[in-house]
């Protein structure tokens, strides 16, 4: 089995060191960095290319949310998830700003945070949109931000991503569209990739924008 490769960066040696000794004990899991500071975090993360970024909001040197930005910049494809002691709305909606595909608190459990590393990796966000709901329409009525010329999707992309806007996983988006989860997985893939993006949360923001979902398309 290949393992997905995870990079922890947060400035407590508590918090980095203990969860990386438990990411060892899950078999698909494996710890590849610890970094304490937001520049390292970056930094190993270009020389690493991990699957999943962990990044604390609160971090010396650079902030989570910058480490964020300069991360997926670098490489699209790394996945990030934040988790942070703090549940502010100013920092989930500047996280989803940056390009990060979930938002965790540090009071999660072990196993929903292995889970939340496991969705993001495929491609799944582990934002409840009925709680983030409010900031993605704030973020769809943001009118300062350019749009770009995106690649049209095709109907039934547009069925996947308006699903996974809904809050669905990829099993009950398959057992919706009576199609395999493989599938689902794909079309998620050709979403990321005409949009340019890399979770469903982006994804759902600039089809918001673009006028191919509604506010109403939300749950």
């Amino acid at each position: 089995m290949e393992k997905i490769k995870v990079l922890v960066a947060d400035d407590h040696p508590v918090f980095r060191e203990g969860l990386c000794q438990l990411l060892e004990h899950e078999e698909d899991l494996e710890c590849v960095a610890k970094p304490a500071d937001g520049e390292e975090a970056v930094r190993l993360a270009k020389e690493l290319l991990p699957d999943v970024a962990i990044i604390d909001i609160a971090m010396p040197k650079l902030n989570g949310i910058e480490a964020v930005k300069q991360i997926k910049a670098a490489h699209p494809a790394t996945a990030i998830l934040i988790v942070s002691a703090f549940s502010y709305e100013s920092y989930i909606l500047a996280s989803l700003r940056a390009g990060a595909a979930g938002y965790l608190l540090k009071s999660t459990s072990l196993r929903e945070l292995t889970n939340a590393i496991r969705s993001v990796h495929a491609g799944e966000a582990v934002f409840d949109f009925r709680a983030t709901s409010k900031i993605l329409r704030r973020l769809a009525d943001d009118k300062g931000e350019e749009r770009r010329n995106l690649e049209e999707l095709y109907p039934r992309e547009l069925e996947v991503l308006r699903l996974a806007g809904k809050g669905l996983s990829n099993k009950e988006i398959a057992r919706e569209l009576v199609i395999s989860e493989r599938t689902v997985q794909t079309h998620l893939v050709n979403i990321f990739r005409k949009l340019d993006v890399g979770s469903r949360t982006e994804a759902v923001l600039h089809a918001l924008k673009e006028g191919w979902l509604t506010l109403d398309d939300l749950p």
